[in-house]
């Protein structure tokens, strides 16, 4: 696979589109080609790179697809996956339907996780690999798929499992045997950090693997998970290695937690949610789902069922309803049950495994 690698400057972030789009983080502005990273990811210049991996990768509509690296000082890695929405028939999926990210943004941001001056970032000096999102597949499709008719029919490429794995290949190859590896991700970028987490724990056999689902839940119903669901054709990147692993019931996402926890019981599996995120409840109620309540609800009792079956899992559930912490400044204030969340994922990685935090008064929608 050939490379480009461009340089990467000091970022900004994005407004979300009305809470609906997922959110997402760091892009580039082009300096120019160089030669490819050999040496591997210490060979890159400091702060953000971006690399182009052309051959089979791609945007939903044919835009390229690119990711960005950013070495650190330590022999820790993190592996994040952007956020950004969701389509899965002609509605959702039309050029005007702006519910997901189509094109890797251009937009820098610079705080929350990505601060790397603050004393406070747990992960201020890890390695770190940022993978775009912008195929509506929440990282796991390798599709092209057509919906609709005549005039109104639209094309997307649900390519996000095929932009991952080279992505991944070049992980692999440019940092060999990482210490310990973050893998977490926003919105959309959280089910990627789930999925993917399997893959990542099976290639680093010695690291020290923790997930982290920031705002992915996975309340979805039983209609999309049977008429929409199986559009993107995921069934690629499944951890068929894993015993009793069964497609089938991915409509439950807490099966996946529980099968890769029990898999791998040296993993620390976790998420974070608000009580009443809104987006996550948007695309509850388009998959015809029946409003915050009920998505409350749902959300609480998948938490419950993960943290019953699988020992290494932990929940951080936040009063409000804002939708992803990654990227926010509020990521180093936001605070839960008496525990901050930036100490509560300094423990999660870098310590004992925190308990699960929950909000003592979490308010109504």
């Amino acid at each position: 696979m050939r490379f480009k690698v461009l340089a990467f400057l000091p970022f900004s972030f994005p407004l979300c589109l009305l809470a609906v789009l997922g959110c997402g983080g760091p892009s580039a502005k082009d300096e120019g080609p160089t030669s490819p990273p050999r040496a591997g990811i210490l060979s890159l210049s400091p702060g953000w790179n971006t690399i182009e991996p052309g051959g089979e990768t791609t945007c939903s509509r044919g835009d390229p697809f690119k990711y960005f690296v950013r070495p650190g000082t330590v022999n820790r890695l993190i592996v994040e996956f952007r956020g950004g929405g969701a389509c899965w028939n002609a509605t959702t999926c039309s050029a005007g339907a702006a519910i997901f990210q189509e094109t890797v943004s251009e937009d820098p941001l610079a705080t929350g996780i990505y601060d790397h001056e603050n004393p406070d970032n747990p992960f201020r000096d890890w390695h770190h690999v940022y993978i775009p999102y912008c195929t509506g597949d929440i990282h796991w499709g390798d599709n092209v798929a057509t919906y609709g008719e005549g005039s109104g029919a639209v094309t997307i490429r649900h390519k996000g499992a095929v932009n991952v794995r080279a992505a991944l290949d070049w992980v692999y190859a440019n940092v060999p045997a990482p210490e310990k590896v973050f893998v977490t991700g926003c919105s959309a970028g959280a089910y990627g950090s789930i999925m993917w987490s399997a893959h990542l724990r099976e290639h680093y056999k010695n690291a020290s693997v923790v997930q982290f689902a920031d705002s992915g839940a996975g309340i979805i119903t039983e209609t999309f998970f049977k008429d929409s669901f199986p559009s993107w054709k995921p069934a690629g990147i499944y951890p068929t290695w894993i015993p009793g692993f069964d497609p089938a019931e991915l409509a439950n996402l807490f099966v996946l937690y529980e099968k890769i926890g029990a898999h791998y019981p040296d993993m620390r599996l976790s998420q974070y949610n608000t009580v009443y995120d809104d987006d996550q409840i948007f695309f509850f109620n388009a998959m015809g789902g029946g409003g915050a309540e009920a998505w409350s609800e749902a959300m609480r009792a998948s938490i419950a069922h993960i943290e019953a079956s699988t020992p290494t899992f932990s929940s951080y559930l936040a009063p409000g309803s804002a939708h992803c912490i990654l990227w926010r400044p509020e990521f180093y204030t936001v605070e839960s049950g008496g525990t901050r969340l930036v100490r509560w994922l300094d423990a999660l990685a870098n310590g004992e495994p925190p308990p699960s935090v929950a909000c003592d008064d979490c308010g109504s929608p």
